[in-house]
């Protein structure tokens, strides 16, 4: 199994421990309040289990079972799957930052970083697009 695909699904792993822990804390919060940043982390709990786990997951497989794109390169150049790996959860990691305390404390500063972890979550999408593209063609066909 190639590094980036490894690297790919313990990411997912580690978001689908996050995500389910931090639903945990808000539900808990729901309950019994602990901290009022708590009632903020709902949609960012849903993002860390959707994008960070399963999308992650899915994009980490996908690298490595599709068909190979060349001889010479047979899952495509690395450094894209490398771009689309930083593009992603640096998008991520922003928005998880972010988007609880902006529901708390709206600030133009904090409302452009979530414009631009949506931008790096959608690059990371057409760099993915760009990988896999290539390799999805009909049985039997020479490219």
């Amino acid at each position: 199994m190639p590094t980036v695909t490894r690297t790919f699904i313990k990411t997912a792993l580690v978001y689908a421990f996050s995500g389910t822990l931090l639903s945990a804390l808000w539900l808990i919060n729901l309950a019994r309040p602990l901290h009022p940043l708590l009632a903020a982390v709902q949609p960012t709990a849903i993002h860390l289990i959707v994008i960070g786990w399963l999308t992650q997951l899915i994009v980490g497989v996908a690298l490595w079972m599709f068909p190979v794109w060349s001889k010479e390169q047979p899952r495509g150049p690395e450094w894209l799957s490398w771009a689309c790996y930083g593009t992603l959860n640096t998008g991520l990691l922003l928005r998880a930052l972010a988007e609880p305390i902006s529901a708390l404390w709206a600030t133009p500063l904090l409302r452009w970083l979530l414009i631009g972890s949506a931008g790096l979550q959608v690059a990371a999408l057409w760099l993915f697009a760009a990988l896999v593209w290539p390799r999805v063609r009909a049985k039997g066909s020479g490219r």
